[in-house]
């Protein structure tokens, strides 16, 4: 009988995560983070903690599907304020934003890791993670952060079939990531602008459409929408209902992207340090 590769990476990020024998997890409601938490809450019982930062950068859609998932699971979960808009490193929106943000990040969970009397501070990473710029990953390691996901070798495909052999409901949820990730290197973000994409985004989503990414660009709103729901801008009257969901955001203009959605697209600017091909 072959083994079933799924149930044997599950088994090695269980292992890893009893390892660590007590941990706070960085948990965004998105499904790597869910993940780790749920194998946490499942191995280590009271000795887990989920705990999300809350800031203008975050969806309230996943606000939301953090609070739901996490009751699901039983886990323990705590909401905690993060402030990473009030550094001059963040509002830049230089490159190296995801370093001053992550920064914020784990600051806070080392003060709540202490206070909460727990061993380890965990996050969500996979091995995909590591293929593309992420300056994030610079300030994990600086904060002695475990990625558990890494350290059992799983990849976003592995993390997805782990999800399914577990029955989370949010096995195929698609990718997130802060909204500030919308806004083009070297534009300063502000809660006004994170407001805009957000508020957008949703409308868009209460539309039908799942997999999207609105890139804020001043007065014109690039809409990246995956391939396979292109089509859907053509049922009657949605392309008249976009152009107007974008003016009642803010936006003078709405421009579809027709290379459509892909992950990470701003850093297709930074010569030779975005490794995705599109």
């Amino acid at each position: 009988m072959s083994s079933d590769p799924a149930a044997e990476k599950l088994e090695g990020l269980r292992a890893k995560v009893r390892e660590l024998g007590s941990v706070l997890v960085c948990y965004s409601g998105g499904l790597d983070s869910a993940l780790v938490l749920a194998v946490a809450h499942a191995e280590l019982g009271d000795r887990a903690l989920g705990m999300t930062a809350v800031s203008p950068s975050l969806p309230e859609s996943e606000q939301l599907d953090a609070a739901r998932i996490a009751q699901r699971l039983g886990a323990h979960h705590r909401f905690v304020d993060s402030h990473e808009i009030a550094r001059p490193g963040y509002v830049a929106n230089e490159p190296d934003r995801c370093f001053h943000c992550k920064s914020e990040l784990y600051e806070i969970a080392e003060a709540k890791r202490v206070e909460w009397g727990l061993a380890f501070v965990a996050n969500g990473t996979n091995l995909d993670d590591l293929g593309d710029y992420r300056p994030g990953l610079e300030a994990a390691k600086n904060a002695a952060v475990k990625s558990p996901l890494v350290d059992a070798g799983m990849t976003k495909a592995d993390v997805r079939a782990a999800a399914r052999l577990m029955g989370m409901d949010l096995w195929d949820k698609p990718a997130s990531a802060c909204l500030s990730s919308r806004i083009p290197y070297g534009t300063s973000v502000t809660a006004e602008r994170l407001k805009q994409i957000g508020g957008l985004e949703a409308a868009l989503r209460a539309l039908g459409f799942r997999q999207l990414r609105v890139r804020w660009h001043d007065t014109v709103a690039r809409l990246e929408i995956d391939l396979a729901e292109l089509e859907g801008l053509l049922r009657p009257g949605v392309r008249e209902e976009i152009v107007r969901l974008g003016k009642a955001h803010g936006f003078s203009y709405v421009a579809v992207d027709l290379a459509g959605y892909r992950q990470g697209s701003h850093n297709e600017v930074l010569h030779g340090r975005s490794l995705r091909l599109v």
